[in-house]
């Protein structure tokens, strides 16, 4: 019998999240990174755009326990893991303060606040948009290619849907490859301030394959690059402690920096 799904556990047995096998999106370490860039003791209300079957939303509300999520998600075929995910028996105490919503990222003006998208709604917005190039090898299934692969001004569209969303002060946060960074800065230009560039390195003697950025909305402040996440200790594939902490979510990505 060909499996098509797969239950997998997360934070230590803080979380559980059904996921398809060999289509769509599978989350990983990306998504815990994703997650640990919400600063530990948040309370307030965050959209997960783009959330798949919802591990950065679910990350957070199991570090932050009085935190709620909703989960932004565009593909029928994702929201259906999202709301097994959300129905299975170990998830049971995350479901007061998580929801799913069906939405396309990208809408704008009245056809976004329709869709339920509402303006100056969140305290906090994290993404993970589509970074693969159009220009990679691209997989035949079609779940995956919306799930990885960009196009021309998609940054800017999901970070317009998350300037209307966030209310003034509040912060979004993004995974992204470095190749981004200009495009990306550029979206956040006018609308967001307090920029910090998170790298995200695989050793210490390596550069870096992704970045967190996090952004403040409405704020004059500076850019600033933080000191990076190392994912491994020399050549070894163990984690390093930090990057284990924050990959099973005792830790933010604030913590001791």
């Amino acid at each position: 019998m060909v499996e098509k799904e797969t239950t997998d556990i997360f934070h230590r047995g803080g979380f559980y999240l059904v996921q398809p096998v060999r289509q769509g999106h599978r989350a990983g370490v990306d998504a815990m990174i994703l997650a640990s860039c919400v600063p530990n003791g948040f309370a307030g209300r965050l959209a997960d755009l783009g959330s798949g079957a919802g591990a950065v939303g679910l990350a957070v509300l199991s570090r932050c326990p009085t935190a709620q999520a909703i989960l932004v998600e565009n593909s029928s075929f994702m929201l259906s893991f999202a709301q097994k995910t959300l129905a299975h028996p170990d998830n049971a105490a995350f479901r007061r303060r998580l929801s799913i919503l069906e939405a396309d990222v990208t809408l704008t003006g009245r056809a976004r606040s329709e869709a339920g998208l509402v303006d100056n709604s969140f305290d906090f917005v994290i993404m993970n948009p589509p970074f693969n190039s159009q220009t990679d090898k691209v997989s035949p299934d079609s779940e995956k290619v919306k799930a990885h692969v960009m196009y021309e001004g998609l940054f800017d569209a999901w970070l317009r849907t998350a300037a209307a969303i966030v209310r003034p002060q509040g912060n979004i946060g993004l995974i992204a490859r470095p190749f981004f960074i200009a495009e990306i800065l550029a979206a956040l230009k006018g609308r967001f301030g307090r920029v910090r560039i998170v790298p995200i390195c695989p050793r210490c003697s390596q550069a870096a394959i992704r970045v967190i950025i996090v952004a403040t909305r409405a704020s004059r402040a500076g850019l600033q690059l933080m000191p990076p996440l190392i994912l491994h200790e020399r050549e070894a594939n163990a984690f390093t402690p930090r990057a284990d902490d924050i990959n099973n979510g005792c830790l933010s990505l604030w913590d001791g920096v």
